[in-house]
């Protein structure tokens, strides 16, 4: 038993070091040498402190990021430091299913979404025909239903006012949204 929590203990610590996005001499420095008892030790781990400021580094980093969405250019921002890394074209909320404004974060992140058509109830598995397309990210909810990023299987649609206030984007588009987006993002949506 003794050996199995020593190799989840190591598994979990170059895991932490992979996400905290260590130098590479830090995460190669993870050795592991047998002794003559059979119990492993872990030479050269980083110290606390190293982990506490790139935990601390990162933390700033993604407190930095959000999602700007202008619905008069049709198109969702992705800023980080105060800088566009990316933008995307969308469609948008059509009169009187306007997409809200408005300061909200990202509430659920779903890949491969079952729709649930809000007038029927009818489940729509994941596939071709699902209207929500490939990935699906939350970031307004009433009690009663959601509003989110979602791809769609009719990109002919990408940048009208169409939706029930949805934000429909291009499948490729809504990838690699959902990819850089995590809970708790920000998400700012101005006229």
């Amino acid at each position: 038993m003794k050996n199995k929590n020593s190799y989840l203990q190591i598994f979990c610590l170059v895991i932490l070091g992979l996400s905290l996005s260590l130098p590479k001499k830090a995460i190669g420095s993870f050795l592991i040498t047998q002794k003559n008892t059979q119990e492993e030790e872990i030479k050269d781990i980083p110290k606390t402190e190293e982990l506490t400021n790139n935990l601390e580094n990162e933390s700033n980093i993604i407190n930095q990021a959000y999602l700007l969405i202008k619905l008069s250019d049709r198109r969702v921002y992705v800023y980080q430091n105060k800088e566009i890394k990316s933008s995307y074209p969308v469609a948008i909320g059509k009169k009187g299913w306007e997409t809200p404004t408005g300061e909200f974060e990202i509430i659920n992140i779903q890949y491969k979404p079952i729709w649930i058509n809000p007038f029927t109830r009818k489940l729509t598995p994941p596939g071709p025909k699902n209207p929500m397309g490939l990935a699906w990210i939350g970031f307004w909810n009433d009690g009663k239903g959601q509003i989110g990023f979602h791809g769609t299987p009719d990109e002919k649609l990408i940048g009208k006012a169409v939706s029930h206030g949805c934000v429909r984007m291009k499948n490729q588009d809504v990838m690699k949204l959902y990819y850089l987006v995590f809970i708790g993002m920000k998400v700012k949506v101005v006229p």
